[in-house]
């Protein structure tokens, strides 16, 4: 019996949560998770708590199933937590986890609190899919639920080219390919494809990047204002980070948008040995080494300028 089985057992009802702005790694475990219930153990009871997740995966089995409304009280035998370091990620559906009988986080940030009761986290993994796929029994694990895992991979290792990726990672890869899952078409769909306003304000944020340290950092930005104009949502900022991130003599990318008045969502990136994962910790983030976020208030210039000093630690 696998760890994830044995975990179910006296277990009628459970909740399955993921950070805020859920991405491929959060969507793909939750619903992974999901689907091998429904699957294996129909008697117990799952909801999938998540904020609105992007609709180009719903290619997902039971992505349709997904609950964005917290207003629920039910209290839960099990809340089985994904993909978060720290509760504070889980927005409105941390009360999912702290009315909840037992808790279990599985997850494979280095910046992991072990905030449940049981804690299953593996930094060295690629993704919080990869963990989770070893707690389930690899003979059980049908092409739906390849396919959710699958998206999880590729989404945290940018389709296999993160330094995230192991040996261990790509096998995984190659068995879920064996369950018949169609990985060309997951690839492209949810990782490459975008519409015609997400190549707009892709090509807005490339064009007014900037920078600094003598070319080692680059950052850019986009306003809320902006946001409206082109009538975009964070999760239609995708990609943004990783076309800063190749610039050319850059060892520190970072794009930032503006969720509310002067409040900005901070993804950063490193191609050094630049550890971002500390400089979005202090300032209340988390993430790894070579990719982390965080949310900071104040002007553009002030967010980068605090930044900077934290970057420029490292750099020296």
């Amino acid at each position: 019996m696998s760890f994830f089985d044995e975990m179910l057992e006296d277990v009628k009802t459970v909740a399955i949560i993921g950070h805020v702005r859920p991405d491929g790694d959060c969507v793909g475990s939750c619903l992974a998770a999901y689907n091998y219930l429904e699957e294996h153990h129909p008697e117990v009871e799952a909801v999938v708590y998540l904020e609105t997740p992007p609709a180009k995966f719903n290619y997902l089995r039971n992505f349709d199933r997904i609950v964005s409304d917290f207003s629920e009280n039910k209290e839960y035998d099990l809340c089985l937590c994904l993909d978060s370091s720290d509760t504070l990620r889980f927005g409105e559906a941390l009360k999912f986890l702290t009315t909840a009988k037992k808790s279990l986080c599985v997850d494979h940030h280095v910046t992991n609190l072990r905030y449940a009761i049981k804690n299953i986290v593996q930094d060295d993994a690629s993704s919080t899919c990869e963990v989770l796929y070893g707690l389930l029994d690899e003979s059980r694990i049908s092409r739906e639920v390849a396919e959710c895992i699958y998206t999880g991979i590729i989404h945290d290792t940018g389709v296999f080219k993160y330094d995230c990726t192991s040996r261990k990672t790509m096998e995984i890869a190659g068995r879920l390919m064996e369950k018949g899952i169609d990985f060309p078409k997951i690839i492209d769909d949810s990782f490459y494809r975008k519409t015609y306003i997400q190549n707009q304000i892709l090509g807005r944020a490339l064009l007014e990047s900037i920078t600094f340290h003598n070319g080692q950092c680059i950052f850019s930005a986009v306003s809320k204002k902006d946001m409206d104009f082109y009538g975009v949502t964070g999760a239609d900022m995708d990609g943004v980070i990783d076309h800063l991130r190749i610039t050319e003599g850059v060892v520190c990318a970072i794009f930032m948008y503006e969720t509310s008045c002067r409040e900005y969502k901070v993804s950063l990136r490193s191609t050094t040995d630049l550890d971002v994962s500390k400089i979005a910790v202090y300032f209340g983030g988390g993430g790894h080494k070579k990719a982390a976020g965080c949310t900071m208030t104040g002007s553009v210039h002030d967010v980068i300028n605090n930044l900077s000093n934290q970057i420029v630690k490292q750099l020296n």
